[in-house]
């Protein structure tokens, strides 16, 4: 499974995650991304259109990661990543985001998330943070 490709919908619906991101003004100041070959194919797809400045990093860990390994991560992070995108896979994806904000949402293909955590530092993040659903779009609702 690690080396299934990206599907024809997860090709086109990236670079669409990108340039709606710009749009939002979301892009992310530091990128993770799971080593499997179509997390890595949703980044490439991304990086199309995307205003990163930075080099992707491709992690192992987040293969079959938990959310205390997304915490583990996180608190890895510079505080001059403001803004950390990670590029996972599910059911870990869904139980990070119901995990932080309570909300119980599918994270289909190049769906994006945005959770605010009101935490100083992102070492300061822990499993009891709890974070805000910012914005949630999904591919097929924007267009």
């Amino acid at each position: 499974d690690h080396d299934r490709s990206l599907n024809k919908r997860g090709k086109e619906d990236a670079p669409r995650m990108g340039e709606w991101l710009n749009e939002q003004d979301q892009a992310p100041d530091a990128i993770l991304c799971s080593t499997a070959k179509r997390a890595r194919g949703t980044v490439k797809g991304l990086l199309d259109t995307l205003h990163f400045e930075g080099v992707p990093d491709f992690n192992a860990d987040l293969y079959h990661a938990d959310v205390d390994e997304y915490v583990r991560l996180l608190n890895e992070q510079p505080d001059k990543a403001a803004r950390v995108m990670i590029v996972g896979h599910n059911p870990e994806m869904n139980a990070a985001l119901y995990h932080f904000t309570g909300q119980h949402e599918h994270m289909a293909t190049a769906t994006v998330a945005v959770i605010g955590f009101d935490i100083p530092h992102w070492d300061a993040l822990n499993m009891d943070s709890e974070g805000e659903l910012i914005a949630l779009w999904k591919p097929r609702e924007i267009g």
